[in-house]
């Protein structure tokens, strides 16, 4: 299992387009992946999931892989998370 805790910087948070962009990132991975606020832990494959966490900019979040790529899935999405969702 690999974890890494990040800071959602953009000003929307993690709605409707950013939020889509991280499931198709997550996706692109064989690990298990999982998001974390606040002690509730969603599919981070899960559009449903993810919007239901509510996150908004300035939230903190973690993300926790566990599979094959899971250290790879982490680093990937922590990255996204990181460039405000322009990559």
């Amino acid at each position: 299992m690999f974890v890494k805790d990040v800071k959602v910087e953009n000003q929307v948070g993690l709605h409707a387009r950013p939020a889509t962009f991280f499931i198709q990132k997550a996706n692109e991975f064989k690990s298990s992946i999982w998001v974390e606020k606040e002690e509730r832990r969603v599919n981070a494959k899960s559009l449903l999931g993810v919007l239901s966490l509510g996150i908004m900019g300035g939230t903190d979040i973690r993300v926790i892989a566990d599979g094959t790529d899971e250290e790879e899935a982490v680093e990937g999405l922590v990255a996204l998370v990181e460039s405000g969702f322009t990559d």
